[in-house]
This record gives C-alpha cells, structure tokens and sequence, in this order.
C-alpha cells in the first residue's frame, strides 16, 4: 500500500490548494462528488480490473485482449501517450510541488527562490538515481508514508479541533455559500460540475493494481488463479481508497474554513502547500519543517514511482508490437529520454504546480476511463452487472471531457505523446520489417521425420500460398515448379505452408510446422504474423537440421510492387520472394551458407 501510496497519498500535497482554486468555498462539496466517484466507482472497477489481470497486467492490457488485432493495438498505442501523459507530469508536477515547499520553508536561504532551475535539479537526482539503480530505495517507502501520513493526520486533527471551537468559522462557510450560489440544489449542482476539477485525488489505482506481483497470497494459489493475492490486492486498493476519502474530506475542511482566500493567490504563502502552510502556522517553524521534509520526500517518490511506471510500461508493449528498437528494453537510455522530455515539460510550464494539474488530471482520467470501459465490455460478454459498469464508464467519461474542456493543456499534451508514439512506432515497425522475429521453430513427428529422411545433395522447398488443400492443387503447383525450375523429382521436395496469423503481432517465439501428406506430395503448414519471416525461419532450421543449404521456390506476384509492400506492412503477407530474401542476406551474411531463393 505504501508502494502505491507515494503517488496516490502524496497528491495531499498539492489537491487541497488547487480543490479550493477549482471549487472556492464549494470545495468541500466537490470533494464529496469526488469521495463518491472514488468508493463508489473507481473502488469497483479496479476490483474488477484486479480479477481480471491477476499479475499486475491493468486495464490497458486488459482491453488489449479484449478488443483483437490492430483495433487493440491501435487503442494500446493511444492509452500509452495518456499513461505517458499521467506519468511524465507526475514527474514533474510532484517535484514542481516540492520546489514549492522547499522554498517557503523559513530556512531555506534566499538563493533557492528559483522554481525552475531547483525543479530541473530535482528531476536530476531523479534520473540519477535510476541510473545508478532505483530497488534499494523502494524500502524508504513505508518510512516515508508512514511519516507523511502520521503528520497530515496531526495537522488535520488540529485544524478540525480548532473548527469544531470556533463555530463562527462554520457560519462565515455558510454565508459565503449562500452569497455565491444561493440554494442548496444549486450548490450540489454546481459542485456536480466542479468536480472533475478535483480528479488529481483519483491517482493510484492504476499504481494499485501494478504491484499486484509483490501481493503475497494463499498457499493454493496458482498461477493461473491466484486467489488469495486477488482477495489480498482487494484489500490493499479498499484501504488505501478509504484513508485518502477521509483525508480529501478532512484537508478540504481544513483549508476552506481555515485560510484565507488571499493566501491561495499567486504568490500567496498556501499556494501548492495548503497543509503544509496550516502546519507552519498552527503547529510552529520546527513541526512544520518536518513536514515540509516529509512531503518533500514523498513527492519526490511520487516521481520516482511514476518513472518506475514508465520504465515498465513502455518495454511492454512497444518493442512486443515491432514499434521500438530493442535497446529501449535498457534501462539507463530510456531513463535519459524520459528525464529529457521532463525537463522539457517542466521549463514549458515553468515549474507552475496549478499549470500542470489539467494535463495531471486528463492522464489519471482517461486511464480510469479505459479501465471502466475494460469491465462494461467483460461484464457484458459474461453476463455481469453491465448497466453498472456502463454507468460507471458514463460519469469517468463526462468527467474526462468536461475536464479537457476546462484545462485543455492536457489533451494537447496528451496528443503530442500519442503522435510522437504513433510516429516512432510506425518508423520502427518499417525499419524492423525485415528482422528474423521467430525465436524457435518446432517440427511436428510427421514433418520432423520428412526432414531427416531426406537424403539427396539439395534439399528443395516450395512456396504455395494456402487455399482448399486437395491433391490436384499441388499437383498444378508441381507443374508449375517442374516448368519454372526444372525439378525433376518429388523425393527432395517439401511443400510450404504460411497460413498469415495476427499482423499485428511482431514477435513469435515458436513457429509450430505440421507436416501433413496430401497424395504423393509432403506439405509442411504453420501459422505466422509475417509469412516472409516465418519461411525464413524455416529454411533456416532446415539448414541448420540437415547441414545442407536448402533451395526454396517461389511464383512471381502478380501486380504493384508498392501496393504489395504496404500490403506486408500491414497484413503481413505481399511480394514474399524478396522479403524472404532480405531476412535471410541481414540474418546470414555468408553467401555460401544462406538458403538460396528461386524466382520464376
């Protein structure tokens, strides 16, 4: 929980001022609408989510089985410029907030007053310490929650104390509230629409259902049905959901009745540190102080947890779909890339913590929008409880849009990560078109027996594009062959088989190759995203099988070579003789010992 909490509980740091920048005195009332959607909506999805992707997989894998072929990979691609989005202005947001509190900290020298630059500094040690290796310092983790939240629950019980022994503070609430929105039915419908405002207090869950691995669980657990770590990762997420209502609801109290209005302006001492300006004020320079460390430190995790974040989902899903270089499986590179984009990100909004709060919240929003949208669609095809969690997936929905109408900054930054996802990937993926891909390829007793059977000097394979399979189909494809190459004898001939498989797939660790005879012809069949490779793979295996360079064979394609190269691209198949080819001159650079290729 304290894992998760770095991100989830650390936003305290910051969610009060901007609840009351968003809300103004309604912001206890937001707040409720916010507490609801959190027990009542992201609790039950996330439950579900934890049901469903039991090793930590969430609910962008989720939909990713969900929805087959390009679609899911495409929505896959799309949620990762969201996810990097949430992580990324995590980064940056958290250690802009703890600029914030270092520098109106009482004893922090004057020469620190530069946001930027201290922020940049900040992000610095950050990336350093992934560089140098970031395990041993997941332990600090509990220090750090435990502490922080040990102090917020002092600050808190002292603010409500002092509200509960001043009931004119309550009264001042009550006017300044009738003033502005009159009614009641006009405040709760007010604080209905300011609520997606407050959406950075949902952060986490994602968080939650990532450390899923490290949950221990029953000792009749496996792997495919771990239960008691489902029923362990239920209570993990209902405990952390719970402390933070409370606290949302206790800290929004506090800094509404509490501080001054002015104080929240630019400038102003509770700007980005509310709790930590009550603590100051209320609790004295040294109190105070050592909650500025606290928070500090937790929201310096909070960027180190999303970094973690990052660094585990981009090597995920992009390299798997052909979309990245295989070198961003490496840590320390990816680690510049992203510090890059976060000093980036950071000079652009000039270390401003209310600047980056939309793009924060359209990340977190759209992610916990996904998720719903991931249980509607299991829950439908189940039978399950559908119009739940469809209106679950309504209000997230409402509440992403109404918050990228409000702070489009988010969509738009959002939207640069999705083009520069898409861009790279689609590159990568052209570049990498050639690559081997197949790990191992694995023949079935029938085919394997054919293999060593064969005993003339040249071992021939020829290439048939897959149709009913009966006997006068390679029988026409023997003439064919005998006309085009002069082969002469069926004794050193095996027909191939590539029927095309998801193209959407990149990697394959097993090619599976059948043999099946059809009359007096021997045909080996598999399944393949990309049927050029695959029949690389295979000549290959045959050459290393039998010490004996095979000779494959191939019909001309009829029409456009462009066409059919787009065609590879996106189906998999196309012009299969050159593609084979290249795989084999990239993966084989002795001439004499690569397959040989027959055209004609």
């Amino acid at each position: 929980m304290c894992l998760t909490g770095v991100d989830y509980f650390s936003t305290l740091g910051y969610q009060p001022g901007i609840a009351f920048l968003a809300a103004g005195v309604l912001s206890p009332l937001a707040t409720l609408v916010l507490i609801a959607l959190t027990l009542f909506g992201a609790l039950p999805v996330y439950h579900r989510i934890a049901a469903l992707s039991p090793h930590g997989q969430g609910s962008v894998a989720l939909l990713e089985q969900l929805l087959p072929r390009w679609r899911g990979k495409a929505l896959v691609l799309i949620l990762l410029g969201f996810a990097a989005t949430d992580f990324v202005i995590t980064i940056t947001l958290s250690a802009a907030d703890a600029t914030e509190h270092i520098i109106h900290n009482p004893f922090a020298p004057h020469w620190l007053d530069y946001p930027v630059w201290l922020t940049l500094l900040l992000l610095a040690l950050l990336g350093a310490v992934f560089l140098k290796g970031f395990r041993e310092a997941i332990g600090l983790a509990v220090v750090i929650v435990i502490g922080y939240l040990a102090c917020n629950v002092v600050v808190l019980a002292v603010e409500l104390w002092s509200i509960l022994h001043h009931p004119e503070y309550f009264a001042n609430w009550r006017t300044a509230l009738v003033a502005s929105h009159g009614n009641p039915v006009m405040m709760v419908a007010v604080a209905l629409f300011l609520f997606p405002k407050l959406a950075l207090g949902l952060s986490g869950f994602e968080t939650g259902v990532a450390v899923m691995p490290l949950v221990k669980g029953d000792p009749g657990d496996t792997e495919a049905q771990p239960t008691g770590r489902i029923r362990g990762t239920g209570h993990l997420l209902t405990s952390a959901a719970i402390i933070m209502s409370v606290l949302l609801l206790a800290s929004s109290l506090a800094t509404t009745l509490n501080i001054p209005a002015s104080a929240f302006e630019e400038g102003g001492e509770a700007r980005g540190r509310a709790l930590a300006y009550l603590a100051h004020r209320d609790l004295g320079v040294v109190f105070g102080t050592v909650y500025d460390i606290l928070t500090i430190a937790i929201l310096w995790f909070a960027g180190a947890s999303a970094m973690a974040g990052l660094l585990t989902l981009i090597p995920k899903y992009l390299p798997r779909y052909g979309m990245a270089p295989d070198w961003v499986r490496a840590t320390r590179p990816l680690v510049l890339i992203i510090l890059a984009v976060t000093c980036a990100v950071t000079v652009i909004f000039q270390a401003d913590v209310e600047a980056q709060g939309g793009a924060y919240a359209t990340g977190v929003l759209v992610l916990m929008t996904s998720a719903a949208l991931a249980t509607a669609i299991h829950a439908r095809r189940t039978g399950g409880l559908t119009w739940a969690f469809g209106a679950i997936t309504l209000v997230f929905a409402y509440t992403t849009v109404v918050n990228v109408i409000e702070r489009p900054d988010g969509l738009k930054i959002a939207s640069f990560f999705i083009a520069s996802i898409i861009g790279t990937s689609l590159l990568s993926r052209v570049l990498r078109s050639t690559e081997l891909r197949i790990k191992h390829v694995r023949f079935d007793e029938s085919a394997g027996a054919w293999l060593a059977s064969l005993t003339a000097p040249t071992v021939r394979v020829i290439a048939n594009r897959p149709d009913k399979g009966v006997e006068s189909e390679y029988a026409a494809k023997w003439r064919e062959a005998r006309s085009s190459h002069h082969i002469e004898s069926l004794n050193n001939v095996l027909f191939l088989e590539v029927q095309p498989g998801d193209a959407s797939e990149f990697v394959d660790d097993v090619l599976e190759v059948a043999g099946v005879q059809i009359g007096p012809y021997r045909v080996l069949r598999c399944k393949s995203p990309a049927v050029p490779n695959a029949i690389a793979a295979l000549l290959l295996h045959v050459r290393d099988a039998t010490g004996r360079v095979p000779h494959a064979y191939f019909g001309w394609t009829e029409g456009n070579p462009i066409a059919y190269l787009l065609k590879f691209m996106a189906f998999g198949e196309g012009d299969t003789a050159p593609v084979t080819r290249e795989v084999l001159r990239q993966i084989e650079p002795d001439p004499q010992w690569r397959p040989r290729i027959h055209l004609g």
